[in-house]
């Protein structure tokens, strides 16, 4: 059995001037905005522990910005703050996948 329920990664990769990449998007403030808000939540403890993590490059800056869940897999492209809301409620608490914003 994994340690997490759910495991999030964030593409916050910054690659040179020029070159796409998720940071160009601001990853890095919304894989801090995930984090602050899954714990003000609460939804990451007891059975449902979920951890929010940085990741490099993770090879699909074309569709960025992204970020994927474990277990299952799960890509997801996201917009702004609603978006990962919608992640968050869906996916993080309930379990469902957001069809909308999965790639």
């Amino acid at each position: 059995m994994s340690y997490y329920d759910k495991h999030v990664f964030f593409c916050t990769n910054q690659r040179a001037p020029g070159e796409g990449c998720c940071n160009d998007f601001g990853a890095g403030k919304m894989r801090d905005y995930v984090k602050e808000k899954v714990k003000v939540l609460g939804v990451s403890t007891g059975d449902n522990r979920i951890r929010i993590n940085a990741a490099g490059c993770l090879g699909r800056c074309d569709e960025g910005p992204v970020l994927v869940v474990y277990p299952g897999g799960v890509w997801y492209t996201y917009v702004d703050e609603s978006d990962l809301d919608e992640i968050i409620e869906d996916h993080l608490k309930n379990g469902r996948v957001v069809e909308r914003l999965k790639i």
